[in-house]
């Protein structure tokens, strides 16, 4: 086998792997490259393949960074079938088809073609095929085998077997144990990995002193009288922070106090999650048994129409808007921020990992003042931010991951990290583990 990485090396985004087995070329996620505005640049641009030379295509979740591309895969002559979990193609078709309407928006403001179209969306779509969890299939000359990743609803880790060899790709890896998934499962007699390395360089904080933060955050909003703006992915971190507000407000922690959900694709998201509560962990599954609509409490409004999302900011007291998107690029928390950053009496809170470039990341950084809309806004609201809730694992739980593979595993290449964050994680695996890790190179091929 080979394996050649055309992006997703050297970035958080933009998963893009080819793998080759001998008679067959794979492709492992299709993602797109997200930050400023210039990365659509780099998305509009070849793959560094013939589209229609690749035999099938395996996404491990249905996030846009691992989703993204996959319509101008297919716009470019990409005509094999597409594979994943049957809750990553109901996550992903949502997901791209809310991208083509932002990418059209952007390339009218732009002036330019977006890459692909609603069209394309609903072609990739038609190719989409679906494999459960722990069911060997066999396809030609190798098998695969998808263990769950406990990241997000659906994704998983996907274990390709040929001539003898074992590669994981484990796309996004959960930060378990979460509130509503199951923990990641095991890497067991893996021959080499393909792993992520979002936080390869840090640690979160651990699920008490994360809930104990939000709960101080919403408190200290609440007596200023302000407003609390939480920029949140539509998809996995929505959910959760619905889930972690609902069971404050049950147990009286915090006051009951309007909560907005104030994104189309979080609703839609959300519905999707009811739907699939077979795959929560045992305490949420529990829960739900006992009659606790985890998804739903007092003063929780989805708002679905612009006219509903502009009433939001009319109405005085203290209130919690989550809104997308989670690093400030798009969405309508823009124009929540837009209102509420200047406000000294209210809070951003950013749950989750801000790329270089991106809105989220600036105010991270202490910026004075951000663009939002073309205007500069002025940045007097506090900001907050809670490392617990991001859906990937820290460091520390990476490398206890690897450690279920050491004793078989020949190789690790560490992609989807800022180089820091890579290269730290790299070098722990070989140093604690013994394990060779290596951080590929862009465009390189490797035999393995």
């Amino acid at each position: 086998m080979k394996v050649t990485f055309f992006s997703g090396v050297g970035s958080v985004t933009g998963a893009n792997f080819l793998l080759e087995t001998g008679s067959s070329r794979i492709l492992v996620d299709c993602g797109l490259i997200q930050g400023e505005r210039e990365a659509m640049k780099e998305n509009s641009e070849s793959f560094g393949y013939e589209p229609s030379s690749i035999d099938m295509l395996f996404v491990t979740h249905a996030h846009l960074d691992h989703v993204g591309r996959i319509p101008k895969l297919v716009k470019e002559g990409f005509k094999g079938e597409i594979y994943s979990t049957p809750e990553t193609r109901a996550l992903a078709e949502l997901i791209l088809e809310d991208a083509a309407g932002l990418m059209a928006k952007f390339a009218k403001e732009d002036g330019i073609l977006p890459i692909y179209e609603m069209n394309d969306v609903k072609n990739s779509m038609l190719l989409w095929k679906t494999i459960p969890y722990h069911a060997e299939t066999q396809f030609g000359d190798f098998s695969l085998y998808i263990k769950d990743a406990g990241h997000i609803l659906g994704s998983g880790m996907f274990q390709f077997t040929a001539g003898g060899k074992k590669i994981v790709f484990t796309g996004d890896l959960g930060n378990s144990p979460t509130p509503l998934l199951m923990d990641t499962e095991p890497i067991e007699g893996a021959d080499y990995l393909i792993m992520e390395s979002v936080y390869g360089d840090r640690n979160h904080e651990s699920k008490d002193i994360r809930k104990e933060k939000l709960e101080k955050i919403i408190k200290d909003t609440i007596s200023k009288g302000g407003t609390l703006v939480i920029p949140a992915f539509s998809l996995e971190r929505t959910q959760v922070i619905i889930y972690e507000i609902n069971k404050l407000v049950e147990s009286k922690v915090i006051p009951t106090i309007p909560v907005f959900i104030d994104s189309p694709l979080a609703i839609k998201v959300t519905e999707v999650y009811r739907a699939s509560t077979g795959l929560f962990n045992g305490r949420a599954q529990e829960e739900i048994r006992n009659g606790d609509d985890i998804f739903n409490f007092p003063k929780l409004s989805y708002t679905v129409s612009r006219e509903d999302s502009e009433e939001i900011d009319r109405m005085n007291g203290p209130k919690i808007i989550i809104a997308g998107s989670g690093m400030s690029v798009g969405g309508r928390v823009r124009h929540h921020e837009g209102m509420y950053l200047p406000d000294p009496s209210s809070t951003i809170l950013l749950v989750g990992y801000q790329t270089l470039g991106t809105t989220g990341r600036h105010l991270l950084e202490g910026a004075k003042k951000v663009n939002i809309g073309g205007k500069q806004i002025e940045v007097r609201a506090k900001i907050e931010s809670i490392l617990g809730y991001s859906s990937h694992k820290d460091s520390d739980h990476m490398v206890e991951l690897v450690s279920t593979a050491q004793n078989t595993v020949k190789k690790v290449f560490v992609v989807m990290g800022e180089p820091k964050a890579a290269t730290f994680l790299a070098q722990r695996i070989n140093n604690e583990l013994g394990v060779q890790a290596i951080c590929p190179e862009k465009g390189m091929e490797y035999e393995l």
